[in-house]
């Protein structure tokens, strides 16, 4: 989620860049740099903190060019140091790069015995060498780009310029955004709309592989191949405010859309479908390390907790390794027996939450390796840690949390995998089954999000409710719970999440007329039960809406509303049946007038116990 922007043009690009870097502050970042051409070469200023502290860095310099690039950080390799931040600049070339390069460390290795050397610990330090080594400033830099990106493996969306070609800025996009601007006489590349409108309306949204190269002159866009792009011209009419959101009404609702993305960057680079097992530099802990575990605890607090939920499920199921999950601020008060040979998970998205961390401190006293699953570098757990999986899912600012979730679900999946192939409890092919299912999740997720719609038009039957029951069995149980979350934090409305088996042991008293009950109902043994159920439910007079999958045609009933999701692994399930109830509590409280974004007496992060 970081941030970028390029100018070109008859104007200061230094304070362009500067102001198009605030205009994309909302975005989250904890590094701020602009790199432009002098008559000496290509000058840097960059600084680990805010925009307020580049803007100090360089007041009271004499600065001014016509072309430039700037980059905001929200650090993924390597934390929140100046060193780290963007622009790179090596023998000549400068590059800003949002996006993850997979292959980084055996390209870096192959840099260096060709001279080079590096000062950072980022994947695009090294982006920004390769294409220096294929540049030579000799080789066009656009040609130089394409030769890098074919070595290149990953995500990414990049700017660069060189000291040989000062009149050109190049930019190239894959699986990470990127727009052009058009403007008079002025030509801009940004990470999102917001950083251009100051300077025009009229926009090129780049599509995956392909590259443009900004001039005085204009804008040429070709594919990875060199062949021209015929690229659509769009006129932006959003509001300031709504470009802060791309678009969606939102934050909350721009999240949940981003979730496709942020699952994928999380387990991208992370294991080897060919090979079937997992990456575990990327996990932290070595081979070794987790063969020897004896129980794993899984410890977090709200939706994290919920993530945890179904972490114990995974781990168990795919590890058969003893696992516990706790809420943190009850993990201290009840003596755990916890200790050497143990793992605890602390789960949080911010790495701030002041019980987690409480939690976490107690663990490591009492002798556990402590591994964070954490969304921020630097952050205080995963400082505390011993290993850290970092899901790269981007400042998360709806308070509500969603693709945090999801995130974390991602990183759980990769942690159990890990587990169960060094105890040998989980072979190759296995392993591979799951992540095949895993890798194709985004484009299931995206699918889901096409028919928002028909979420939209169900929440109306449903939004003057006061009370909801949520219904779901073994893996899915904890989903049940997070929806149930969703729908209150947010709409403010009384729900609660129930293993569908416990239904008749006190919640069947409060259906009538007037509840809704959402039940899940997946694929695989459990449905019938479930499906027994929904029957219970309505004869008595309770309102269903059935969240199944697409093979489910027994819930096609006039009697109750569905939505079916694609069929997946019974294990990634929860993924999938994630979305419609965030949408489902997303619909309701708009209609409901409520703060989607800042629900009352909520925080993002609660750094009090």
């Amino acid at each position: 989620m970081c941030g970028i922007i390029g100018y070109i043009g008859t104007h200061n690009a230094v304070s362009i860049l500067v102001d198009g870097l605030k205009r994309l502050e909302y975005r989250g970042y904890d590094s701020a740099g602009i790199v432009f051409p002098c008559p000496s070469g290509l000058e840097v200023r960059r600084c680990a903190g805010k925009i307020r502290d580049l803007e100090s860095l360089i007041d009271g310099e004499s600065i001014s060019s016509n072309i430039g690039l700037g980059h905001t950080r929200w650090a993924t390799h390597g934390g929140p140091t100046t060193e780290n931040a963007h622009p790179h600049r090596i023998q000549g070339v400068a590059v800003v790069h949002n996006g993850i390069v997979e292959n980084y460390m055996e390209l870096k290795q192959r840099l260096k015995k060709h001279g080079f050397s590096f000062n950072s610990d980022t994947d695009s330090e090294v982006l920004c060498a390769l294409i220096a080594f294929h540049c030579k400033g000799e080789v066009p830099l656009e040609e130089a780009v394409k030769q890098a990106l074919t070595e290149a493996e990953g995500s990414f969306a990049i700017g660069v310029i060189s000291e040989y070609e000062p009149d050109k800025l190049v930019a190239a996009k894959k699986e990470s955004p990127l727009v052009l601007g058009l403007g008079e006489g002025e030509y801009l590349v940004a990470s999102d709309i917001p950083a251009l409108l100051s300077h025009t309306r009229d926009v090129i949204i780049m599509r995956d592989r392909q590259i443009a190269v900004l001039t005085p002159h204009g804008v040429s866009v070709t594919d990875f191949e060199g062949q021209p792009v015929d690229a659509e011209v769009e006129k932006i009419t959003w509001s300031p405010a709504m470009a802060e959101k791309g678009g969606y009404r939102h934050f909350m609702l721009k999240e949940i859309f981003e979730q496709p993305r942020t699952v994928m960057d999380t387990i991208r680079g992370r294991f080897s479908l060919e090979a079937g097992d997992i990456n575990y530099e990327e996990i932290g802990f070595s081979r070794e390390d987790l063969a020897g575990v004896k129980k794993v605890f899984l410890v977090a607090c709200g939706t994290s907790w919920h993530a945890g939920l179904i972490g114990k499920y995974l781990i168990e199921t795919i590890s058969r390794t003893t696992t516990e999950t706790d809420i943190a601020s009850e993990f201290r008060y009840r003596n755990p027996i916890i200790g050497p040979g143990d793992i605890f998970v602390a789960i949080t998205q911010s790495g701030e939450t002041a019980d987690t961390l409480a939690a976490q401190k107690e663990a490591r006293r009492r002798g556990a390796k402590v591994l964070s699953i954490c969304n921020v570098v630097g952050s205080s757990s995963s400082r505390e840690a011993d290993a850290v999986i970092y899901t790269h899912a981007g400042p998360e600012i709806g308070v509500a949390s969603t693709k945090a979730f999801t995130s974390q679900l991602a990183a759980l999946y990769l942690l159990a995998l890990a587990i169960g192939r060094a105890k040998g409890a989980c072979s190759s092919d296995e392993t591979r089954e799951i992540l095949s299912g895993l890798i194709s999740i985004p484009h299931l997720m995206e699918g889901i999000l096409q028919r928002e719609s028909d979420i939209a038009e169900m929440s109306k039957r449903y939004a003057k409710a006061t009370d909801f029951l949520y219904l779901a069995r073994g893996i899915n149980y904890p989903i049940a719970l997070e929806g149930a979350l969703k729908l209150k934090e947010i709409s403010y409305i009384h729900a609660e999440g129930y293993p569908a088996g416990e239904m008749k042991h006190g919640p069947i008293a409060l259906i009538d007329d007037e509840l809704p009950v959402v039940a899940i109902v997946p694929g695989d043994g459990a449905s019938g039960k479930i499906l027994a159920n929904i029957e219970e439910a309505k004869s008595r007079g309770g309102r269903v809406i059935a969240i199944g999958v697409e093979d489910g045609k027994n819930l096609c009933r006039e009697d109750q509303d569905v939505f079916l999701v694609p069929n997946t692994h019974p294990l990634l399930a929860p993924l999938l049946f994630s979305l419609p109830l965030q949408l489902i509590a997303y619909h309701i409280a708009v209609l409901r007038g409520c703060d989607v974004d800042q629900p009352r007496n909520l925080a993002k992060s609660v750094t009090v116990e």
